[in-house]
């Protein structure tokens, strides 16, 4: 959708180059997820270094001597620290942010030893693998995940990156949740397969090669409204809607009317959602009892 109304917005007809850079902000989701999980990682290991100055101090107390090492010990920690898939793909990528930027590690650091959930965590020195998950799935969601200057710096870093940051946040939560003693915590694949990496090109490309067609599908059912006055993003959500129900027979149609709602209530107007999901909803009837929209695979209208 994105992408489409950049081309819009530049009067752009180089469908390649704009599909080029389509595929490259997907790609660019997985250094953000790799950047986001391995902030895990920093953190514990700049509260290892953390203790270790600490207790060679020449005046250290008797706690800075004998700390509680409870963190630093946590099981999910652990895990994360010993994955090989994270560490291949952060070399892979050439992903080095934090040691570039360690100064974003120490506010969070900070930020987590300040808050009422560490200090809870930490009233004990043991603790079961439960426990430890919980605490990191709470530590990722409530402290890493809101933090301002961290968006900031995610922000200024890739401007694509400010709509994939809650999708890859919440794939990393359900990933924690998932984590069992002795798993091995692999990073996800951007695709599930190549069919859907091949979904990305040929939504894109036949929606763009077919505008005109498209919108002659939902010109006559808006008597009420003026085509110019409909909102650019919403004709794109449109089009692009009419597009899986008539070129992707695999799709069910609840789907793509689902899907094209969240993106109206996201990206448009307060009444895109009503006013879209109204055009669409009487498109459905006409194109079934038309004949033009055929669907393959059970319960896919």
């Amino acid at each position: 959708m994105q992408s489409i109304y950049a081309m819009h917005q530049k009067n752009s007809d180089e469908i390649e180059k704009e599909e080029k850079f389509l595929y490259h902000s997907i790609d660019n989701i997985l250094d953000l997820y790799l950047i986001m999980v391995s902030s895990l990682i920093e953190i514990k290991k700049k509260e290892v270094v953390f203790l270790e100055t600490s207790s060679k101090k020449h005046l250290a107390t008797p706690e800075e001597k004998n700390p509680n090492k409870k963190f630093i010990n946590n099981a999910v920690l652990q895990i994360l620290e010993e994955s090989n898939s994270i560490s291949i793909s952060l070399e892979t990528r050439k992903i080095n942010n934090w040691s570039m930027n360690d100064d974003y590690i120490l506010i969070l650091l900070n930020e987590v030893k300040k808050s009422e959930l560490y200090q809870n965590y930490m009233q004990t020195k043991t603790s079961t693998f439960e426990e430890d998950k919980q605490f990191v799935v709470d530590l990722f969601t409530e402290v890493i995940a809101p933090n301002d200057k961290l968006y900031e710096y995610l922000e200024d870093n890739k401007l694509t990156w400010i709509d994939d940051i809650p999708m890859v946040n919440t794939q990393i939560q359900k990933q924690l949740r998932q984590i069992k003693e002795g798993d091995e915590f692999r990073v996800p694949k951007l695709y599930k397969d190549q069919e859907d990496k091949e979904f990305v090109s040929l939504l894109f490309r036949k929606t763009v090669l077919n505008e005109i067609e498209l919108a002659k599908e939902y010109i006559d059912k808006t008597p009420n409204w003026d085509s110019e006055r409909i909102a650019e993003i919403d004709t794109i959500i449109l089009k692009m809607a009419i597009c899986e129900f008539l070129k992707f027979p695999s799709i069910p149609v609840k789907v793509t009317i689902n899907e094209y709602l969240e993106l109206a209530k996201e990206y448009s107007t307060p009444k895109s959602s009503i006013f879209i999901n109204g055009i669409l909803d009487n498109l459905v009837k006409d194109f079934t009892n038309e004949g033009k929209m055929k669907k393959s695979g059970r319960g896919l209208l």
